[in-house]
């Protein structure tokens, strides 16, 4: 064997344990690159503060209803009420956390009242919002010729039923009269109270409408101002029924004319000679849970989700 050829034999196995190695070497070093890790930032206030993210926390829904111009009647004491500001502070306010509560899950204030104390024109007792257009003061109300507006989307929650199985009732608005000072004065009145020319009920799932009459047409201006003066008619029940379900009313008052709107659809409008009559009185809103019923144990929950009022 030529030399030559020993040399040639010895470069070919000489090459083929080089790219042998350098093939090892590549896939070693695949097999050991370790990938470049993603950066996460996690999110950051705006004061440069971590946000701890829990998807289990529960969110709340709170009620957007403005309580400065109303003061509140309990179902306790002489009655009890409760006017701004210390209104403002329902949900810590411990007179007030039984009666008058959120729910912060559905939005709304709960008006609760059972058969207790009551005011001293009525038998029944309430947990119910009056209207104070001057905060912490009731000698500021409004007339017919001025008019108003009330709005409020509202759901009876609970309410006892009687020894028959029917529900009790609950008024969940009114516009009541008031003397002025003077008119008390002319009729010798102890205090101002006036008929009240609207009660809007729940009964039994549906809404119905009271307003007054005047017994007699022909009465004086002085007469007019007596409570007696004044008779119920025959009242309206709107034809939907609204059950334990949400729904809206609306209330619109100008001069000689009395308007109760449901659900934004079925009105029914009072616009007669007993409105014009009415004139006379000053008014004030109302809205809640004035419960009818003097029954132990029983009980009512109304729930308000909105409640709108100007003039």
């Amino acid at each position: 064997m030529s030399k030559l050829y020993v040399c040639f034999k010895f470069l070919m196995a000489f090459t083929l344990m080089f790219f042998i190695s350098i093939n090892v070497s590549c896939q070693e070093d695949e097999t050991t690159t370790t990938p470049k890790e993603e950066i996460v930032t996690p999110p950051v206030d705006e004061g440069g503060e971590e946000v701890v993210e829990n998807p289990t926390e529960p969110t709340y829904n709170l009620p957007n209803i403005d309580l400065n111009h109303w003061k509140v009647t309990l179902p306790v004491g002489n009655p009890t009420e409760v006017s701004p500001p210390e209104i403002l502070k329902y949900a810590t306010n411990e007179t007030l956390k039984p009666f008058m509560y959120n729910d912060s899950i559905n939005g709304a204030i709960v008006f609760y009242a059972y058969p207790n104390s009551s005011t001293a024109n009525s038998s029944y007792s309430r947990t119910e919002l009056r209207e104070q257009m001057v905060p912490g003061s009731n000698d500021v109300n409004w007339t017919f010729e001025k008019g108003g507006n009330l709005k409020g989307t509202l759901a009876v929650d609970e309410i006892s039923k009687d020894a028959d199985g029917d529900y009790y009732r609950t008024i969940v608005m009114q516009i009541h009269g008031r003397l002025t000072n003077e008119q008390r004065n002319l009729i010798g009145q102890s205090d101002n109270n006036a008929p009240p020319i609207l009660k809007i009920y729940w009964v039994d799932g549906k809404v119905r409408v009271k307003t007054k009459v005047l017994k007699d047409l022909n009465a004086s201006d002085k007469e007019i101002l007596y409570t007696d003066a004044w008779g119920d008619d025959d009242g309206y029940t709107f034809p939907e029924y609204v059950g334990f379900d949400k729904f809206s009313l609306e209330v619109k008052v100008s001069n000689g004319r009395l308007e109760v709107i449901l659900n934004n659809k079925a009105s029914k409008v009072y616009e007669n000679i007993h409105m014009q009559k009415w004139s006379v009185f000053e008014n004030y809103f109302k809205a809640g849970n004035y419960f009818q019923s003097k029954d132990k144990n029983t009980f009512a929950k109304v729930k308000y989700y909105s409640l709108e009022v100007s003039h």
